[in-house]
């Protein structure tokens, strides 16, 4: 659960000169304090923040409480001196809520009353977006992130977007607590996948665990009898097998499998990257040969694994992940300029959950590139809306490269390995060109749905930049 929190700022001057003004303005804090709290997020509320002095408590309330963000609710004009402390003292995003109690004043019915004090405290009730300038004025010069949704309180497009903001507080709240595995080793030469793990904690929050090899071989070797039963039961329940499989190959990946939940467990691990490659015939290619089918379970449960050792993309899925859209491990494989789609895939791990049809479990004479054998997963992404981010860094930041585009029906390549198809709003020439342009590395994540909006909102909360690059298409 995301942790967010909320005030709202007005002028104490008003409430001895207009009756019922503070009332119902305190039912609209409260109304969106319910509202958010609705959308699972934990409220940390520091009320009517209307003179100087509350304005420091609310501060020191919303510094120690370890908030992802803050609504600020401008419920009518206020003093900017109100919100200056807080935006001082605060190191997260505030959302300044611009909402007017109704859509549309009622003009004949305000118009014939006669008392000029009652209409003028009508119109204040009505009148947030007459101190925005001025908050966002002192914002801009207090250095503070911030963003303003302007609407009314029940218009649902407003609370669409801010169920956007409250998904992404939790996503950055998770991938804060997030523990990410390393086993093994880069793949040598991958100069795009090699990245400063002190970098990606720093942007991320995330904790690295160093893993080793032979701990994950003393684990496999003591696999029994019932557990290795069960996880092959597991594999019958999730995984096509496909019958050339030989039983052999089933039993080492289940051995392989067991053990890596057991490391996972130990470790508290949220996510994972790996690649071992050694000496021909060393007694751990028996395990990295068999991690494939063990892996993409992991992956499906929320811990996504990604190979090659590419930390960016494991960051990458994780996001996906949390944002409940999948995240599959990708990279650019075919280009098809008669039907201007691209072809994206890997091999190795896959999300099984975000599968078009069947997940079939096949074997594989060859890892290319790769050594060994073994088992394989062969999927395809949903038909739909999709998402590909990738975790991309520039020679002085870490970024968020991100597209929007549909997994379309048509031929993919069954090479053992995942393969969709894939469409952009735009030529693929224009689309692989502009990506590439970024510098990401090869790999991408590829998730289910549209939500390109949300991690602009994760992004944000990171304090990182994201690019949509057919957006950024668009505009050219």
């Amino acid at each position: 659960m995301g942790k967010a929190g909320l005030f709202s700022v007005g002028l104490d001057t008003y409430w001895g000169q207009f009756d019922n003004l503070l009332e119902n303005l305190t039912g609209y804090h409260n109304q969106i304090k319910k509202k958010l709290s609705e959308l699972g997020v934990e409220v940390v509320d520091a009320g009517m923040v209307d003179n100087i002095d509350k304005s420091q408590d609310a501060a020191t309330l919303l510094k120690n409480s370890d908030v992802d963000l803050i609504f600020l609710f401008v419920s009518t004009y206020a003093l900017s001196s109100t919100v200056l402390p807080i935006a001082r003292q605060a190191n997260v995003p505030f959302i300044l809520l611009n909402l007017q109690p109704a859509e549309s004043l009622d003009y004949d019915t305000f118009n014939q009353l006669d008392d000029y004090t009652q209409k003028t405290g009508i119109w204040l009730e009505h009148c947030q977006a007459c101190a925005i300038p001025e908050i966002a004025c002192v914002m801009n010069r207090a250095n503070s992130r911030y963003h303003t949704i302007t609407g009314y309180l029940d218009e649902p497009d407003v609370w669409d977007e801010i169920s956007d903001w409250i998904d992404a507080a939790k996503v950055s709240r998770r991938l804060r607590a997030n523990r990410m595995g390393v086993l093994g080793n880069y793949y040598g030469g991958m100069l795009d996948v090699y990245t400063d793990l002190t970098k990606q904690s720093v942007t991320f929050g995330t904790h690295f665990e160093l893993l080793e090899m032979c701990e994950l071989k003393e684990l496999r070797e003591n696999v029994s009898a019932a557990e290795l039963r069960e996880k092959i039961s597991e594999f019958e329940s999730v995984f096509d097998i496909d019958p050339m499989c030989d039983p052999a190959e089933i039993e080492r990946a289940a051995k392989t499998s067991v053990a890596l939940d057991k490391l996972v467990s130990k470790y508290q691990l949220g996510a994972l990257a790996y690649y071992y490659e050694g000496q021909p015939g060393n007694e751990y290619e028996n395990i990295i040969t068999s991690v494939i089918a063990g892996n993409t379970l992991l992956t499906g449960k929320n811990i996504p694994v990604a190979g090659e050792c590419e930390v960016k993309n494991a960051h990458a899925m994780k996001l996906m992940s949390e944002l409940g859209a999948g995240g599959s491990f990708s990279e650019f494989y075919l280009m098809d300029f008669k039907e201007n789609v691209l072809l994206l895939g890997h091999d190795g791990p896959a999300h099984f959950n975000i599968a078009e049809g069947a997940v079939r479990l096949v074997p594989l004479p060859v890892y290319h590139g790769k050594p060994g054998k073994g088992l394989s997963i062969q999927m395809s992404v949903k038909h739909g809306p999709v998402t590909l981010l990738s975790v991309a860094e520039s020679n002085d930041s870490v970024f968020l490269l991100v597209a929007e585009g549909e997994s379309v029906e048509g031929p993919v390549l069954k090479t053992g390995n995942t393969n969709s198809r894939y469409s952009f709003p735009c030529n693929i020439r224009d689309f692989v060109n502009s990506w590439s342009s970024y510098g990401p590395s090869h790999h991408c994540a590829i998730g289910v749905g549209h939500v390109a909006r949300k991690i602009e909102k994760v992004a944000s909360l990171l304090n990182i930049p994201m690019v949509n690059v057919c957006k950024e298409i668009e505009k050219r």
